[in-house]
């Protein structure tokens, strides 16, 4: 049996790490891996998810089972950061393996529902996406995002292709912080999304990965509150890795809002049978630690101070590199840089110029050259524009 196994194309950033640490170059720069550093290059713990790891391991009793559906505790507080005002009565939530995991289930929770659900998703989007779907063997189709010219939204083809969406199709929006582009909607274009959503019927699923990490916690979620406010039927995947630093404890969250109670009640109960029918009960340990923070006032509070230090720092970085390409080139054509929000930009590099980054400058990023920010420091955003000039970018 298993020597009919067939070789699965490698990841491509998975295979960039390797690479980058293979190289024994002095000054290589890692922009590739989508994970927050710190200016010293470290992923670090939180102050607040120390705090509640101290906490937890000194007062809990038990390592049984919670619920198929996960740890009440962390999906209310989970639903109420993004959300805001929770609606109990339509919103059905499931604890899952990371974002990732959550992405995963709402889409078997839609096939479950319609055998021949038809998913949109942008153009470009996050690679495990478009691989997710095609191993499920979902149909789906790409709407236009990105313009390579202005490195924004290209807000007009985008709704010309969502429009085309059918009653029932998904809609797969990132609701901020776009990855890999870092080009996001205003609020207002947000706006015109629901109309154009509400007329389709189709349903948006929302995917938010990167929340506290653009313009703030509660700014970061305005998009996905207009969209559930709007919308009767909506899926939001959230993931803990980024905002809490957790990547390791793969913690995340489903949530499914219905347009009715007994839809409701339906979606709960079959979201908790997908766990079953996956990995049974979901973990804890990360779900534990979010709940014990954003259940503490004070540990909350320290939480939110540290997250927004992070997006203050990566914010800088993006500033300091747009004037630094606007200095050497005497140009303004890398301002987006400092417009895009998040960890991610995209250069608009060829994957000629990508691979002369690499060649010459020991600087490592994705072939579609989404670049790190999170991956810089102050040091290391002169040699960066410095590269990126001299590789004609």
């Amino acid at each position: 049996m298993l020597s009919d196994l067939k070789p699965q194309a490698p990841d491509k950033i998975l295979m960039l790490i390797e690479e980058f640490k293979a190289d024994s170059r002095q000054g290589k720069i890692d922009l590739g891996v989508g994970v927050y550093k710190n200016p010293e290059g470290v992923t670090p713990v939180m102050r607040a998810v120390k705090a509640a790891e101290q906490r937890i391991w000194q007062t809990q009793t038990t390592k049984a089972y919670t619920s198929l559906a996960g740890e009440a505790d962390f999906r209310d507080a989970m639903a109420r950061m993004v959300l805001g005002e929770l609606p109990a009565d339509r919103l059905a939530t499931l604890s899952s393996v990371g974002g990732t995991g959550a992405i995963r289930q709402a889409l078997e929770l839609a096939r479950l529902a319609n055998p021949g659900v038809h998913v949109h998703v942008s153009d470009p989007t996050w690679p495990n996406h478009l691989s997710i779907l095609k191993f499920m063997g979902l149909p789906f189709t790409e709407y236009r995002y990105f313009d390579p010219e202005t490195r924004g939204v290209d807000f007009e083809a985008m709704k010309a292709d969502i429009a085309k969406a059918g009653r029932g199709d998904l809609v797969l929006l990132h609701g901020c912080c776009h990855n890999p582009t870092g080009a996001n909607l205003t609020l207002a274009q947000w706006e015109e999304l629901a109309q154009i959503l509400e007329k389709s019927g189709a349903i948006p699923f929302i995917d938010l990965a990167y929340q506290g990490f653009g313009d703030g916690l509660d700014e970061d979620a305005a998009a996905t509150r207009l969209i559930a406010a709007r919308l009767p039927e909506v899926l939001i995947a959230a993931s803990c890795s980024k905002n809490f630093g957790i990547y390791r404890e793969r913690t995340g969250i489903l949530m499914a809002l219905a347009d009715n109670g007994a839809a409701r009640e339906m979606a709960q109960g079959s979201m908790a049978f997908l766990n079953r029918q996956t990995f049974s009960f979901p973990p804890d340990h990360g779900a534990r630690i979010v709940s014990t923070i954003l259940t503490d006032a004070d540990l909350a509070a320290d939480w939110r101070a540290e997250l927004e230090d992070v997006r203050k720092g990566m914010l800088a970085l993006r500033e300091q590199l747009a004037s630094e390409l606007r200095n050497l080139s005497g140009s303004d054509r890398f301002d987006f840089i400092a417009h895009h929000r998040g960890m991610f930009s995209r250069l608009g590099a060829t994957p000629e110029q990508v691979q002369k980054l690499k060649s010459d400058s020991a600087i490592y990023m994705v072939g579609d050259s989404r670049l790190n920010i999170a991956g810089l420091n102050r040091d290391t955003v002169p040699v960066l524009a410095r590269a990126i000039v001299e590789a004609g970018i």
